[in-house]
């Protein structure tokens, strides 16, 4: 299936000077137009799947995100691309596909406000009532994407560990995104994504290619340490950790989601938030509505009481 038509296309691009602008148009309209039937199909599915609203204002998106996988596999068209999707035993595609439309925008110390909260309010509270001390003090970030909001937290709690003996702490990133994942795994990053982090972080945390014509850096192994990475749909029926978190980050991702499924899934994250403990949403978010036991410490952070 995936190199039917294959000949045609290489009339399409053949000569010297590449394809012409008429080449081009018609190479546009063989792959990128998403017909009606499969953008409901994919909408559908992605809706259903991980959760994320498909309106008819992200059509254009899922064609561009979508056409290069459509190179890739030789197809023709969109219907094309569906038919052997949804045709049978595809779990491979299906994930590749999920990791090419979940957005995945993140930075280092988004959302300061948040951090210096945590430093300064959080940390101490829940150091005093033993998480860090008498045990391991947990934090999750849902959504992690690329890895640079784990990664900040984990400078966070080191920082707060050097003031306070025998200080534990884990970081646990999550996201649907397998190739996100393997990026947040690998903790490699380029020079200019790490410019928010403050330079006495930098000095302490991040390590610079040897090679200085790379741009790179890299998060110390003594840090890596600290932060593990899983993959995880949050809309899947079941999921629950072992150890419940101390503080969540959960920033920037219910917005794609309908409100009722919104107040499924802080049910859900409360069930794996120890008592006292913190959860911090995005400023673009709200929780105005729903019937939760939480307390409003500052803008966008809450923190769990007894029900």
């Amino acid at each position: 299936m995936a190199g039917k038509g294959n000949g045609d296309m290489e009339k399409l691009q053949r000569g010297p000077l590449g394809p012409s602008c008429h080449e081009e148009a018609a190479i546009h309209d063989l792959r990128q137009r998403l017909s009606d039937r499969s953008f409901a199909r994919l909408g559908d599915f992605i809706t259903r799947t991980v959760g994320v609203k498909m309106p008819e204002v992200k059509r254009t998106l899922l064609e561009s995100r979508l056409a290069r996988r459509l190179r890739q596999l030789e197809m023709r068209s969109f219907d094309e691309y569906c038919d052997y999707l949804f045709g049978g035993d595809c779990a491979e595609e299906i994930a590749h596909m999920i990791d090419l439309v979940v957005t995945n925008k993140t930075d280092f110390f988004r959302e300061p406000a948040h951090f210096d909260f945590l430093a300064g309010e959080a940390l101490p509270v829940l150091a005093a009532a033993g998480a860090g001390t008498r045990r391991t003090l947990r934090v999750w970030s849902a959504g992690c994407s690329t890895g640079e909001e784990p990664y900040t937290i984990a400078m966070i709690l080191k920082d707060f560990a050097e003031s306070l003996a025998a200080f534990d702490f884990e970081v646990v990133g999550t996201d649907i995104s397998t190739r996100v994942l393997a990026r947040a795994s690998a903790g490699v990053y380029e020079e200019d994504k790490v410019s928010p982090v403050p330079m006495d972080c930098r000095r302490r945390h991040l390590l610079r290619s040897r090679d200085s014509s790379k741009g790179l850096v890299k998060i110390t192994p003594e840090l890596r340490s600290h932060v593990k990475f899983h993959r995880l749909n949050l809309i899947d029926d079941e999921w629950e950790f072992q150890e419940k978190a101390d503080v969540i980050f959960c920033r920037n991702v219910i917005i794609y989601f309908d409100r009722g499924t919104q107040q499924t899934l802080f049910k859900k994250f409360l069930g794996n938030l120890s008592h006292g403990g913190y959860i911090f949403i995005g400023h673009s978010e709200t929780l105005n509505g729903f019937d939760l036991p939480l307390v409003k410490e500052a803008p966008t952070i809450y923190r769990k009481v007894r029900p």
